[in-house]
Parts: structure tokens; sequence; C-alpha cells
């Protein structure tokens, strides 16, 4: 499940870095008054990152997102500053009196000040409970404020409950539609169109005269040679169709539909190209594009509620329910969607946010199963019944299977990223439709003749899954036909001797893992919504059935070795393939996801196997202990790491023993910090050092002689209060004086008006001083997502620390390149 750019934009939109001060290109705004500050870029083409296969326009690279016309209202400030309006001569504009639009709002990709957005909330919730005592109005307003987050949750549960549910139908629909059509109405998909036949036996129950392939459909007959071409062609035909419309519309009208990026308008754009990427029969799935849609409603359904529209904090816990919303509807497991959020996708996890998860996802898994997109009236996708419990004995070969899920899953990683360096770093990645279409061509070229390759991941996931009765038809179950009295008693079945057609199917197999392994590598990042949970479950199922009839036939021929003695007597029903299916299949999503505790939930939740927990258990750690020898990143860590995002991963160790010196800016050959003063400055003087430089943001201090801090100034706020206070105070020019302490100091009385900016500027922000170390610097970036941090020695302003300096940092440790860190 290519899940990775919703991780990045919860933890990069959310958590990464915007910081200050770094030597980026400058933002570019775009408001008149702002033309003269703008530096255009030599080449706007130059200006464009790969996000996971997604090209996307950032011209504005810097820390500051371009101003747009329509600012939200700024709500009241942070505690923090509240209280500090001193009272000038004059009427001057003062931020804190007189709220400016577009003053602590954020656009896409931008990171958030975490306290400032907290400190916010609580102000807010301090208002509402003060308010909610003086009159019974306010009072309903209190417990609608207090539902509100509720009724959100279940807003966003069913519409992705009932999203999910449409793109499960149709993609089923159209996959389908590439192998023939239902005569009684196209409308309908192969299981639904033979529903009604009479004709249908259990040896063939996927034929039926209402459904007819294409080449029976145009050449008259479903046998011969010819008829087989012409089916052959029109699977490459549609296939081709699928991935070109896909591709396109994605290309055309919603870059950011790519992979799993969390854009809120590309929600009908997603949704449609999902359902034709996954009918195309590329190796991809629907599951973690499934979390997009669902983290796409709930950015929609924000701005419904002024609390979360106007707090992009809540918003964002907002974001971590729908993860686990998800997760519900991608596989009908939702305790596996919340522990999935909470292991692998949020950055910050409340215990409301938690509850509200569970509430989320409880609502979308109803929904889902209302809808009963599969049409077994069962919420799971892959639901198993083994009548044979397992035997400690197969601990060792369930163990097996991790050790090669976890060497798939470091194998897999550093192909897919080789292979995705090589697109971004050679002409490949300029013709993003022409490799969509040649490896969807090629994909339908080699997976037609293989029946394994030919259906979808889903289907041959089920097929591997399934524990073979004694009348199936599956190929998996051509065994020799047994003596009645070798039958077992109850619902199981004994082992069998393997036939001619479960050899057939066994190097069917082998041919398929191949492929599989092969093209999943280069279909994983290209332009067109693609996840990672189904291939990668794929590989590790059909692995895990090899093994399992592999270890079934051992036990039939040798029931008298030791290991098999007491427990696999004749008549009994000793192995079950599919059960090692699917361990195989958590094995390998393990070693790609690099997912435990989640994984293991979502598995059993998946197929409804609770019994199988613990071979489940041991599988997924080794997987993880196996993969993690060869490099400690899984999947979707790697294309963090390869696009060069400013995050910090939390699970990786600082394990240097350098100090908060080492690693601030300027550094010995860097020039002077730019800062402010709290007074002497004028507009003018403030408008030349933001032109001048591309910082996003600026220490103020008491003057540049004693360098002692008092606050710091974002970039942003501080060009839409000038120009704000241009058109809205008269008397502000260019000569007037910025004041940024509690009280206006006395002006001559010809002295042009003078602009006050305490009420932007954060007076308390966060600091360490120069001896600090390292580790513990990373620490509070971690936990508290600071954008930056100031570094001082006996109160007097040093230097300052980003996110992007400690990666650098780290990257330089690491004997990486880090100029890497940053948009590459």
């Amino acid at each position: 499940m290519s899940h990775f750019l919703l991780r990045l934009y919860r933890k990069y939109a959310g958590g990464g870095d915007r910081a200050a001060f770094q030597r980026m290109e400058n933002p570019g705004y775009r408001t008149g008054s702002f033309d003269g500050l703008h530096h255009p870029s030599d080449d706007d083409d130059d200006d464009l990152v790969d996000i996971a296969g997604a090209t996307l326009d950032f011209t504005s690279t810097d820390d500051v997102p371009p101003l747009s016309s329509g600012y939200e209202e700024y709500s009241s400030s942070s505690s923090r500053a509240a209280g500090m309006n001193g009272n000038g001569p004059t009427k001057l504009v003062d931020p804190l009196e007189d709220p400016v639009p577009g003053l602590g709002t954020y656009e896409d990709f931008n990171t958030i000040d975490w306290v400032r957005e907290k400190s916010k909330d609580r102000d807010r919730h301090r208002e509402i409970t003060k308010k909610s005592r003086q009159s019974t109005v306010a009072l309903l307003r209190s417990v609608s404020d207090a539902f509100s987050g509720w009724l959100l949750m279940l807003l966003v549960g069913l519409m992705s409950g009932a999203l999910a549910g449409g793109i499960d139908i149709a993609a089923h629909w159209l996959t389908d539609m590439k192998d023939g059509v239902c005569l009684i109405g196209f409308w309908f998909n192969h299981e639904h169109c033979c529903w009604t036949s009479n004709e249908t036996t259990f040896q063939e129950r996927d034929r039926c005269p209402q459904w007819q392939s294409w080449g029976e459909l145009i050449t008259g007959t479903s046998e011969g040679a010819f008829a087989y071409i012409v089916s052959y062609l029109m699977y490459i035909f549609w296939a081709l169709l699928f991935s070109f419309l896909a591709v396109t519309l994605v290309r055309a009208f919603a870059p950011y539909a790519c992979g799993s990026g969390i854009p809120e308008w590309t929600l009908i754009i997603k949704t449609i190209t999902l359902v034709l990427a996954v009918s195309s029969g590329l190796s991809l799935g629907k599951e973690g594009p499934l979390v997009h849609v669902a983290c796409c409603c709930a950015n929609i359904l924000c701005h419904l509620f002024t609390k979360y529209r106007k707090n992009e904090a809540k918003r964002r816990e907002v974001l971590s329910a729908a993860a686990a919303v998800g997760v519900s509807v991608a596989f009908g497991a939702p305790i596996g969607g919340v522990l999935f959020s909470l292991e692998e996708v949020s950055y910050y996890f409340p215990l409301k946010t938690l509850w509200r998860s569970f509430f989320a996802a409880l609502v979308a898994a109803f929904t889902l199963r209302s809808i009963n997109p599969f049409g077994n009236s069962r919420l799971v996708l892959f639901y198993v019944e083994f009548h044979a419990p397992w035997h400690l004995v197969e601990l060792a070969p369930f163990i097996l299977l991790g050790i090669f899920g976890g060497l798939w899953g470091a194998l897999f990683i550093k192909a897919n990223i080789a292979w995705c360096r090589r697109r971004k770093s050679t002409r490949l990645g300029h013709y993003p439709v022409m490799e969509v279409l040649v490896v969807a061509a090629f994909t339908a070229l080699l997976a037609y003749p293989n029946s394994y390759t030919r259906m979808s991941g889903a289907e041959l996931i089920s097929e591997l899954f399934n524990d073979c009765s004694l009348l199936d038809s599956s190929p998996l179950c051509g065994y020799k036909q047994a003596n009645i009295s070798e039958t077992s008693v109850g619902n199981s079945l004994a082992d069998r001797p393997a036939g001619p057609g479960l050899y057939t199917a066994l190097w069917q197999l082998a041919l398929a893992l191949i492929f599989k392994m092969m093209i999943t590598v280069i279909t994983f990042g290209m332009k067109v919504p693609s996840g990672l949970f189904i291939p990668s479950m794929a590989v590790g199922a059909i692995a895990g059935r090899l093994l399992g009839v592999g270890m079934e036939q051992l036990a039939y021929y040798n029931r008298d070795w030791v290991i098999f003695k007491g427990w696999c007597s004749s008549g009994a029903d000793c192995i079950t393939p599919g059960l090692y299916a699917m361990v195989g299949a958590a094995a390998c999503l393990g070693g790609v996801t690099r997912m435990t505790v989640s994984l293991v939930v979502i598995m059993f939740e998946l197929t409804g196997g609770l019994e199988y927990i613990v071979p489940l258990m041991a599988a997924t750690m080794t997987s993880k202990w196996v993969a993690d020898a060869f490099g400690r990143e899984g999947i979707y860590e790697a294309h963090i790491r390869l696009n060069g995002y400013p995050f910090l991963e939390p699970k990786e160790e600082f394990e240097h023993s350098s100090l908060a010196v080492d690693v601030m800016r300027p550094r010995r050959s860097d020039p002077a910090l730019a800062v402010l003063t709290q007074e002497g400055m004028t507009v003018g003087e403030v408008e030349t050092l933001v032109e001048s430089t591309h910082y996003s943001g600026f220490p103020v201090v008491v003057s540049q002689e004693s360098q002692r801090l008092v606050g710091f100034v974002l970039r942003r706020d501080l060009l839409i209060s000038i120009d704000n206070a241009r058109k809205r105070q008269e008397g502000v020019v260019s000569a007037s004086q910025v004041i940024f302490t509690e009280h206006t100091p006395a002006q001559a009385a010809d002295a042009p008006t003078p602009l006050r900016l305490r009420g932007i500027m954060d007076l308390s922000p966060f600091t360490v001083t120069d001896h600090t170390p390292m580790d513990i610097t990373v620490d509070i970036f971690r936990k508290l997502g600071l954008r930056q941090c100031l570094v001082t020695h006996n109160g007097r302003l040093l230097g300052i620390i980003t996110k992007k300096d400690i990666l650098k940092h780290m990257a330089q440790m690491a004997n990486r390149d880090p100029d890497s860190i940053l948009f590459n």
C-alpha cells in the first residue's frame, strides 16, 4: 500500500520543517503589494519536485507559502502575547486588537506551529467556557462545540465508507470487463451475472451462458486459437485504455492524486483514477490510496466546522482519525486501522484522537458492511475458515517465511529506490504517460497466459488463502482422490497426495512469484494511484502456499519422521497450505513496511483467523528483524529520504556527541545573523532586510549591540502586517518606526505614525544553550514538532537551528550528501 505520502502529509505537512533561516529560493509572494519582493526564478521548470512520481509545482520553495487573496480571518492570538497592548498617542493598528486577515494561516505543504496552534485552541476553549456561564445560548454553543468533533467523525466515516464501497464495486466490474461482458446487463460483473443462472455447476461455477468472453462474443466460440488471441488482444486493449485514462487524468487535473498524496481537491480525480489503475491489471492495490481518499474526505469536511477550519493542529488530529478510517474500509479492519494510525502515521496522537478514531473506523466499517460490495455479507476481504489447528513444529516453517519476507522486503526497498532514483535522474521521468503505458502493456502481455497473474491481486490472495474442500474445483486443490476411509471426521479433510493438476498449478505459482516480484519493483512510484499492501501480500501468499504444499506432501509421505509422530497420523489433516499463505503474506508485508502490531491485528481482522495470531506474530517479528539487518528504513521512510523531505524519523536514534553550537547557523564563514531590533528600525529598513534575504523568520533583539533575545517574528506575518498597515492606517510610510515593545516610546511631533507589531511576535520562542547536546535537541524537535530553535549563551542570541540543519548534520555524519535535504 502506497501510504508513504500519507505519512508525508501528516509528518511533513504537520511536523516537517518549514523552519526559518533556510537559504532557499524567494517565496514569491503573489499579491500586488509584494511584487517588489519577488525574485523570479530563472527557469520555472527547475522548480518542480517529484512526490512519489507526482510532478508538483513548488515555484515557492521557501519555508513561507505564497500569499493568496482569500485569507481566513485570524482568530484570537495565543495567550503568550495576550495583554501586551500598550496605548500610543495615536490610534495604531495592533494585530491583537484588530486582527489582520492572513495572520496565523498556512498553505499547502507548510509546517504548522504546533505550540501556537494548541495555545490558540486553549484560548478559544477558555473563552467558550467562560461565556457558557453567562447565558443559555452560549451554553448551547459550548455543547455544540464539544459535540462537533464527534459529528465530524461520523461524517468522515459515512463518506469514506460510501466512497470505498463504490470504488470496490466499480473496480470489480472494470476488472471483469477485461475478460468479457454480461449479456443481460453490461453493468454486472462476472460473479453477479452468473448468480441468477440455473446452468452454473459447482465444478465450473464461473461459467454461465449469460457471461461471454470477448473471444466468444466476437468469434462465436470459446474454443480455438483465434478466440484465445482475440481475448488476449482485448485484455491488453482494456489494460492500456484504463491505465492511459488513469495517468492522463492525474497528469491533467490532479498531480497530487498519484501515489498517496493528500490535497483535498483531488478527491474526485483520485477516486476515478484509483478504479481505473486497479482495473488495468497493474501490480498495485487500492488499499493505500483509500487512506488518501479518507483523508481527503476529512480535509473537506473540516471546513464545515470553525474549530477545525481555523486550527491546523486540530485538523491534523482529524487526519489521524481519517487514516484509521482508510484502513478500516480498505481491509474491513477497524481496530487494525486505529493501531495503524497510531503506529505508522500519526506525529501526534492524544487520547481523545484515539477514541474518535475508533468511533470513525466503526462508522466506516458499518457503512461498508451495509453496502456489501463483496457480495458475501462479510466485512472482511479474505475470510478464511481453517479446520485444523497449527502445531508447534510448524513454527519453524513460519519463521522461515518470516526470513523470506525480511529478505524480500530489504531487496524490494533497495531495488525500488534505485529504480525511482533512476526515474528522477534520467529522461525516463519526463515521460510519465509513456512509462505507465509501457509498464501496463508489458504487464498485460506477460500476465494473461498465467491464470494466477491474470486475476486481480485480491482475487489471487483469496485463492491462495483457500482451504480445499472435497469438491473444490480450484487447480490448487488438484489432489488425487482419497478413499472415504481416509477422510477425517468432521469438516476437515485428510492430507492427500498431489495430483497432476496441483503440480501444474505450483509451476504457474512459481512463475507468478517471479513475475510479481519483478513487476512490483517498477510499478510502485509511477504517476497513477497505487498501493503496496496487496502486491506485497500476493508475493508472500504465493511463497507461503508453495511452502505449505511442500510441507503437506512431506508430512503425507513421511509420517514416521520424528517431527510428525504423535500429531500427524494417517487420515489426519496435519498441514493447512492456506495458513502458510496467510503467514507468508503478513511476513512480506512486514518486511516491506516494517509494521508489527498493527499488521498482525489487520491480518487477523482481514481473514477472521483469530486462532493464528501466534504464527502471524512470529513471522512478522522475524521479517522485521531480518529486514532491519539490511537497513532500518521501511519503504515509506526510504521514499521520504529519496525525495529529500525534511522529516525527522522518530524511529531513528541520534547517536553522535554533537552540541548545539556545532549545528547552529550562522557558521564561522557565514554572514552575520539577520535580526530585527525591538525599536529603532523603520518600515523601509525592515522591508529592505526582508527583500535582501530569503529567511522565513527573524529573531527580535533589544539592540544590535546587546543581542539580548526578545522574541521571534515570522516573515509571512511581518509582510502581511506591513502591507495591511499601509492600506488601513494613515501615516504609515517607509520612515515610520517599527516597534516591538509593550509601550510606544515618545515620538517627535513631526515623526510619522509608528507601526506596532508586538502582537505578531512570539514572546517565548524555544531556545537552547550553545552547550546543549544534540540528542536532547533532536528529541525536543521531534516531540514538540518545532519549526526552529534559537541558540543562546547567557541570554545573548548566538544562532538558530532548524530541522533542515539537523537533517543535514545527520546526513553528514552518515556520509550522505547534506544538500539532498530540502526539495531535491
